[in-house]
This record gives C-alpha cells, sequence and structure tokens, in this order.
C-alpha cells in the first residue's frame, strides 16, 4: 500500500508542475505576443504618419509580421495542450 500512495504522490507532483509549466507557457507567450504586436504597431503608425505614401507596402509586412507574431504564441499554446491532454511525463514515473 506505501508503494501506492508513492506513486499516486509522484503522480499529483508531475501533474502540478506541468500545470505550473502550462500556465507560463501560455501566460508569457500572450504577454510576448501582446507587447511585440504593440511595438509594431506603434512603429507602422510612426512610419505612416512620417511617409504616408508607403502605408501599402508596410501594411502588408505589418500583417505578415502579426501572423508570424501569433503563429509563435499558438505553437507554445499547441504544446501547452499536448502536454495537458497527453502528458509524456507520466509514462516515465514507472
Amino acid at each position: 500500500m506505501d508503494q501506492v500512495a508513492a506513486h499516486i504522490v509522484q503522480t499529483a507532483q508531475v501533474q502540478g508542475f506541468t500545470a505550473i509549466a502550462l500556465g507560463l507557457i501560455i501566460g508569457l507567450g500572450a504577454l510576448g505576443a501582446c507587447i511585440g504586436i504593440g511595438v509594431m504597431g506603434s512603429k507602422f503608425l510612426e512610419a505612416a504618419a512620417r511617409q504616408p505614401e508607403l502605408v501599402p507596402l508596410l501594411q502588408g509586412r505589418m500583417f505578415l509580421l502579426a501572423g508570424l507574431i501569433d503563429a509563435a504564441f499558438l505553437i507554445g499554446v499547441a504544446l501547452a495542450m499536448y502536454f495537458a491532454v497527453a502528458n509524456p511525463l507520466l509514462s516515465k514515473l514507472g
């Protein structure tokens, strides 16, 4: 019975630390993406105010970069969901 209790405690610890890691991955990823898009948007507005004739060129590049920033965040979310649903760390407990 003592081994069963130890296994339950280990499983709970792995799941708890995984939950903390998931929160950090998603939270910090969202924070970074928001800051990145905010800085990029402000620089776009500054450039558009200086040279209005370049707005179509800059706008296309801005949307491309916004998509790449969001894609990096969503890859982090997908990885976090993988660990939330099918945690490979639990198979190492033995």
